[in-house]
């Protein structure tokens, strides 16, 4: 199980002018959402956690937020005053990252709290390993129609991906759901007869339609309006004496 750790801080700064100065000062606010407790508003290192997302797969991963606790400062006691400020570390699955729509930067992050020894449902990475006889030896093209896989598990056994081999794939055959071996503790949730890879034959192009030998383009024939002339001696309607006048 991939296990990743993220500082934190109890966040005061409750609204929108203060969540302003806040990012000001280089944290990101938080919010962590408990079954059955009230939610816990946070704040975190911009610098922190950009690193944390540059370098590492985040969705479906578990992340221990070590969260400093400023009510501890509060009370005068003795013990209070040797620690300086207590640690309350939440395993934590991240349920949302809001980015800003223009420049793509980290707004706001919703962080779900989880019980390691309570199975969960999460989304695991599809990854295709070699290169399949069909690509290779008969010119297809490898599909990868499924790229993620719903998975139940512990959080301790979140695996990090699923590799497939595809080795042994020829043209036309594919990879079912039902077709992969996860690790132990691990149950597919997706359609057993769901495709997840595929080799499929390469698109043939139509070539142009030839024109027929001694067939010659032919232009779409014109027909004029032809115009009646009155015979020889025949007199002229007043009409057709109007319309000569009227055009010389």
């Amino acid at each position: 199980m991939e296990e990743l750790f993220l500082d934190a801080e109890i966040r005061k700064e409750i609204g929108r002018g203060k969540v302003k100065a806040l990012k000001d000062k280089g944290f990101i606010p938080a919010v962590v959402y408990a079954e059955g407790k009230e939610a816990l508003a946070l704040k975190l290192s911009h610098r922190q956690l950009v690193q944390l997302v540059h370098h590492h797969r985040i969705e479906g991963v578990v992340i221990n937020l070590n969260i400093k606790d400023d009510k501890s400062e509060d009370n005068g006691s003795a013990s209070d005053s040797r620690s300086h400020k207590k640690q309350k570390s939440r395993s934590c699955l991240i349920k949302e990252i809001q980015h800003d729509p223009v420049h793509g930067e980290i707004l706001h992050v919703d962080f779900n709290q989880i019980s390691l020894t309570k199975a969960i449902k999460v989304n695991i990475p599809v990854e295709a390993k070699g290169e399949p006889i069909g690509v290779k030896q008969e010119g297809g093209s490898l599909e990868h129609i499924l790229w993620e896989l719903e998975v139940e598990c512990l959080p301790t056994s979140i695996p990090k991906n699923i590799e497939i081999d595809v080795t042994q794939l020829k043209m036309g055959e594919s990879i079912h759901v039902k077709d992969i071996i996860v690790p132990q503790g691990v149950k597919v949730l997706n359609d057993p007869g769901a495709i997840i890879l595929s080799v499929a034959a390469p698109m043939k192009e139509e070539a142009p339609a030839e024109a027929v030998e001694g067939e010659a383009a032919q232009e779409p024939e014109v027909i004029k309006e032809k115009k009646e002339v009155p015979a020889e001696g025949a007199e002229e309607s007043p009409e057709e004496k109007k319309e000569i006048k009227e055009k010389k």
